[in-house]
Parts: C-alpha cells; structure tokens; sequence
C-alpha cells in the first residue's frame, strides 16, 4: 500500500480526559484508503526536544466525510504538544503504515475484540469495519477505572460491548480474561492494549484453539522498518513491527 505523506488540517479536538483527546483530521484532497490496524507517524513542530515523529495507531477511518481520527495520551513533550493542537492547526502525516487486522470472508463467524485502556483505540476503526460489513461481533474493553474507558459511547453505537474495570467501577471487577463473557464461544479474536493483557489474551485463545491477532505496540521510531527500534523476535526470525506489522497472528509470536 502506498504512504502518503500529507499536512493535514486538524477539523476537531476533543478532550477525554486529563492526558487523552482524540484528533480528528481532514484534507482538501480525498484521504488515502486506510486499513483497521494501520498506523501514521505524525510530525512534532516547534519542540526543540523531539526530533522524531511520533507513531499513533489509526482510531477512526471515514472515507464519506474525508476525515482521519487519532487517540493522543499526553506521555512526554512529543505527544504533549500533539494534544495542545488547535482545530485549524496543520500537522504533517506519513500514513497508512504497517500491515493491518485481517478481515473475516464469512460474516457467520462470531468474533471478538480485546481492548485494554488507550490500546483499544485501533479496535475502534476494526468495529466500524465490522459492522460495515455485517459481522457479527463483540467488544471487550478493560480498564484500571472507569475513567480510563475512552468512547464509550462512540463503541456502544457500533455493537455490543462488555467491561472489566481492576477497582469496579464499571462493568465486571477485574482482568479482561476474567469475564464471564469467555464463557462463550468465539471463532476469532482480535486484541490489542498491553503487553501482559495481550499475552493473557493469546494463551485464553491457545487453550481455546481460537484463531487470534495481537497489534503490537513496541517503540518505533521511523516507521519504514530503517530503524530496527520495534524489532520483535517471532517464530520466523527478527521482525520489524512497523512493517512486518503492527498485527500479526499469536502463532507467529513467542509468548
């Protein structure tokens, strides 16, 4: 798939909490196709102390209204200054990066989707896929507290959605993988957030012989796999998560 490298106008910024605001961007021109799971590396301006772009995976894809959507949590001055944009601001976009979730042929498959906290925003562009087209699908998102559950109500519009929260307040008290909603059967998972939820999500889906994909968060840095900084060890050798993935299948994976 191609990059595009494009200043893109920030149309809205919207504050979900204290660290998190969602960036939705536009362009006069049609937006590039972008895959759910995808990434782009958005350039930092005018902060002396980053000199690299920062990767933030694809939240929101809308081809209709021509507009791009990012989760931003404020972790250093990079990301600080991304969150202190303003609507009209420009910002310089390389996307779409990486190799995305793979999509089901057969919509009777039942399929669920594994969150934890601000992980959980690539699921979200996954979701409007889904229900795009057709699939049966459910969202199980995971939280330290309800405050760390970002669009709530955007991911209820989509389907049906189940929480853990580790102090409950909201949904079930305790880890995504001790939700009831395991109990039933599922024909494929998707999952993404960290690290340890993830690995506990692949050996849930290893015991059940379900078929699951990881998006893998590791640091990268350039984005174009030249850089070798999110290089993961997997069953094939050295792979570079910018380019090899970010998602790639628990079989492929040494956890």
């Amino acid at each position: 798939m191609k990059k595009n490298l494009i200043d893109l106008t920030v149309k809205e910024v919207r504050k979900l909490n204290a660290s998190c605001v969602l960036l939705v961007m536009t362009d006069d021109k049609p937006l590039p196709p972008c895959r759910p799971g995808q990434f782009a590396e958005l350039r930092v301006d005018e902060t002396p102390t980053v000199m690299l772009r920062r990767p933030i995976s694809i939240h929101s894809y809308d081809a209709a209204s021509n507009e791009i959507g990012f989760l931003v949590q404020v972790v250093g001055d990079g990301t600080r200054w991304l969150a202190s944009l303003t609507e009209g601001s420009k910002v310089n976009v390389l996307f779409p990066l990486g190799n995305g979730f793979t999509l089901p042929v057969d919509n009777s498959r039942r399929l669920l989707l594994v969150g934890g906290g601000v992980g959980s925003a690539p699921l979200y562009a996954l979701a409007q896929e889904l229900r795009n087209s057709g699939c049966d699908f459910t969202i199980l998102i995971g939280a330290r507290s309800a405050k760390d559950i970002y669009r709530k109500t955007e991911f209820e519009a989509l389907g049906r959605v189940e929480y853990t929260t580790e102090d409950g307040t909201l949904g079930e008290k305790g880890y995504v993988t001790n939700h009831t909603l395991l109990n039933e059967k599922f024909d494929y998972i998707y999952t993404c957030g960290p690290k340890p939820m993830m690995m506990a999500v692949a050996r849930y889906a290893r015991e059940k012989s379900i078929p699951c994909e990881a998006s893998l968060e590791n640091r990268m840095a350039c984005g174009l796999g030249a850089c070798l900084c999110c290089v993961e060890d997997t069953t094939s050798g050295h792979r570079c998560v910018c380019t090899d993935g970010p998602v790639f299948s628990i079989d492929e994976l040494k956890w």
